[in-house]
This record gives C-alpha cells, structure tokens and sequence, in this order.
C-alpha cells in the first residue's frame, strides 16, 4: 500500500453493515483505497445464510470479491486488487481505487475497556494500526452504525456514514407535488394564455421563467377565493400545458362513497383515478388518509370501472414492538396480522347505515375475493397484469427492495407506495435513504408517475393533536 497525501488519495475501512446494506460499495468510493478487515469477511460469512435481503447482500458481497480475484496470482493480494472496470455505471464516476484484504496480524493498541475479541472493536483497532502505519494517509472508517461511529471519535478516528444512497441532504427538500402560485399569474399570464376543451377537460398553455421549475403531474394552484387548480399535463421546449383538476371535494364526485376533505387529498385522487399514470406515490404522517384514499380509488377501478382485475397489498413485515413468532396458516393468514390498516379502512369504505348485517357480510365476501394480500418474501419473480397493487409502510423498504417491487408490474398495473417517512422502523433506514424517499426524487420527472405529501391529518382531533405535542 502506498502513502498518498492527505488531501489526495484516501484509504476508507469499510465495516461490515455497509456491505450488508450495499454490496456494490466496493465500487462506491471513485479513486479512493478501500482496507477490509480479516474480521468483516468472518461478518459477511456469518450472515449469508437465510432469505433476508441481509444475507442476500451478503452473498453478493462475497461474489463481488470473488470475481475481483479471478485470475489474481495469491502472491500479489497485498498490493491490492485493482476495481477499475467493475460495476460501470454511466451516472457514477467509475473506481479506480484498490481493495486491500488485512493479509497479515495486526498489533492492536486499544484502551483496556475496549478488548479486541468483539468484532467492532477489532475493526477499531484496525483503523487505528492503519493510522500509525501510514500517517501520510487520511484513513477514515465508514459504518452505518452510529454507535461504532461515536467510538471511533472517541479514539480518535475520523468515522463517516455512507451516504452512497442518501438521495437528499435534508428530508424537507424533497419533491411535496404541489406548488403555489404567485397571487398576481393570472394579471401576469391571463391575456397572453392560450386555452381550450377537450373531453370536457379544460387546457391552457403557459409560457414564463417559473414554469422552469414545474414538473410532469406536478398541481399548481392558487390559495385566493378563486380557488384555481390544475395538474401539469406536458412540457415542452418554450411551453407547459396545464389541465384543470377533478373537484372530488365535491359531494356530486364521491369516489366509493367518501369526497377529499382537504386540497391534498383532492389531488391524491386525481392521481389515483387518472389512468394514464402508472405509479404514485402518497407521503404523510398517520391519519392524513393515505391508506383510506388509495382503497377507495382501487375499489371503484376494480369493481366498478374493471380497469382493474383485482387489488394486490403488501408490506413489509418490521413490528414495532417484540415479534409476535412464527404464525400458522397460509401466506395470506400470516399476512393477516400486518394488515390492520387494510381492514380498518375496509371496514369504514363498507359501512352504510340503511345496509342490513346480511348485506355488510355479502359486500364483505366480494372483497375479500377481489384483494389480495401478499408477502414482499414472495415477488421475486412475479409479473402482476391488470393489477392494482399497493405497497403499505414503504418508508421501510431499501431502495433495491424498491427497485424488485415495482420492476413486477406488467402492461395495466398501477402501483401505489404509500408511507411515513417519519416512522422508519428498518435498521440502518432514515428518511434521506428510504427507498420511498428515493422513488420520489426519481420518479418525479416521468410523465406516467405522481406524487402528493399529505399535510393535514383528517383522523380525529384526538389524533391530530397527539401528532403535534407527542
């Protein structure tokens, strides 16, 4: 290994979550020196073994280095094995470090409340051993673990997160679908606007320096008495044509019994019930009606409209408190306990007050054989046609998790992600990472996606008011 300066080359220890998180991070570091533990490859093999996306990763990991070694002689593993060429990606600058394997014992010089047998210690002894052996090296050690991280500073190691896959640096950046106008657009454009009908859909065109920052399927709208919405339809090279919006806060537009109760839920509607858009996404705190409002569109295009075959649910199963063990039945009666939300909503979307019980239970039966309740553990693989598939709690999921789930929609499935980026149950997840957090910053500039942050809860004001002061 050779010493570079400080403010060239550097040598990143990788500690094994980041591995277990993405496998691809021995390319993830561009020119810089990568130095892997003797102890992370003991990790890695320790966890490989199972179904979960963890020992997924870790198997990946280990392919990842195997392939690095073909055709390597033995001999020359110390000078580093070279990661050019490995994982090109035409978004990413590609590697042209070196991986270091510890080939050789280590003199670890740690405090005495630290012993070396437990593995992050062992690591932290590591990064320190690098420190003084090549002092003209910047040597920081990477973890996704937080506490490992206030170690290392406290031994005095420079300690960073990975942030490879953080799409956003601050969470309150992110991409809400919806803009407000300035008070005076119609004094600014209202002459020079060009418009017209369709379908009985109203248009208009609209040229100016603020629409540089509007977006396909994004609402702009105006807060005055006038009361103006629309939805941005196309973008062209000089021009942005905008369409009126569906009014469902109307009573005359119920969709299965139940009208928006706010301007966001209004245009989560209309981006449920448009059949041009394929893929939306609906964030919000607990109780804004995300879960309530996508079953409503669902059953209406499913039942009514046969847009749809059927309504396809699922989520990842992460409890909050402690597991509750290995459950009997088939996938759906394992499902079944996770499915709360489902059966809360299900049960308001069914209820009528001139309905007799027999009635309620007949509508019920119908359902039950028109939803359909599935384990992430089983998509791989899978092509949904005509379905209308819903993914509940995706904060929880990576963005490669993200990735497997919607690559399963066939031609006429839609696809909703609905989710709280506040509550992030899964280990190493925040809210910059999410794999929610990442569809929607990268799906906002497609023409069939959408996407509405839900602002204000319409639960209860008991629940309104736990959300604010707890």
């Amino acid at each position: 290994m050779q010493n570079n300066d400080k403010d060239d080359k550097r040598l990143f220890v990788l500690d094994t979550n980041v591995l277990m998180h993405d496998p691809a991070a021995l390319f993830r570091f561009k020119e810089h020196d990568i130095y892997l533990p003797m102890v992370v490859l003991e990790e890695l093999d320790n966890n490989k073994r199972g179904h979960s996306e963890v020992a997924r990763n870790a198997r990946q990991a280990s392919r990842f280095m195997d392939d690095l070694m073909a055709g390597i002689d033995k001999g020359s593993i110390d000078q580093g094995l070279t990661l050019s060429g490995h994982l090109k990606n035409s978004n990413e600058q590609m590697a042209s470090g070196r991986l270091f394997f510890q080939t050789q014992v280590i003199e670890v010089d740690l405090p005495s409340s630290l012993p070396g047998n437990k593995p992050d210690n062992s690591i932290l002894g590591t990064a320190l051993a690098l420190q003084k052996q090549y002092p003209d090296t910047a040597v920081a050690l990477v973890s996704k673990d937080t506490n490992m991280r206030i170690k290392a500073a406290v031994l005095g190691i420079n300690a960073e997160d990975y942030r490879n896959d953080q799409v956003l640096d601050d969470v309150n950046l992110l991409f809400t679908g919806h803009q407000e106008l300035a008070p005076d657009f119609w004094q600014q454009h209202g002459k020079s606007m060009e418009s017209w009908q369709e379908q009985g859909r109203t248009f208009y065109r609209v040229t100016g320096t603020e629409t540089d920052d509007w977006y396909q399927n994004q609402f702009i709208y105006l807060s005055n008495q006038e009361g103006f919405e629309a939805i941005v339809r196309r973008i062209e090279d000089d021009s942005v044509v905008i369409e009126t919006v569906q009014n469902y806060q109307n009573s005359h537009h119920k969709i299965w019994g139940i009208n928006a109760r706010n301007r966001e839920q209004n245009y989560a509607l209309n981006l449920l019930m448009d059949p041009e858009i394929d893929f939306v996404t609906l964030l919000g705190m607990a109780g804004t009606g995300k879960t309530l409002l996508t079953l409503a569109a669902g059953l209406t295009q499913t039942l009514d409209e046969h847009r749809y075959q059927e309504i396809i649910m699922t989520r990842v199963t992460v409890p909050v408190g402690e597991d509750i063990g290995f459950l009997p039945g088939t996938e759906e009666e394992k499902m079944t306990p996770w499915m709360g939300a489902l059966m809360d909503n299900l049960e308001v979307l069914t209820q009528s007050e001139d309905s007799s019980e027999w009635e309620r239970n007949a509508t019920q039966d119908l359902l039950s054989k028109r939803i359909k309740i599935r384990s992430l553990n089983f998509m791989r693989g899978r092509t949904f046609l005509n379905k209308y598939i819903i993914i509940d709690e995706a904060q929880n999921l990576t963005s490669k998790q993200m990735k497997t789930l919607v690559t399963r929609a066939g031609p006429g499935t839609k696809v909703v992600c609905l989710g709280n980026v506040a509550q992030i149950d899964t280990p190493y997840l925040t809210e910059t990472n999410s794999g929610l957090t990442y569809v929607v910053d990268r799906f906002k500039d497609w023409e069939h996606s959408g996407h509405i942050t839900l602002l204000r809860g319409e639960r209860s004001r008991l629940a309104d008011f736990a959300s604010e002061v707890l």
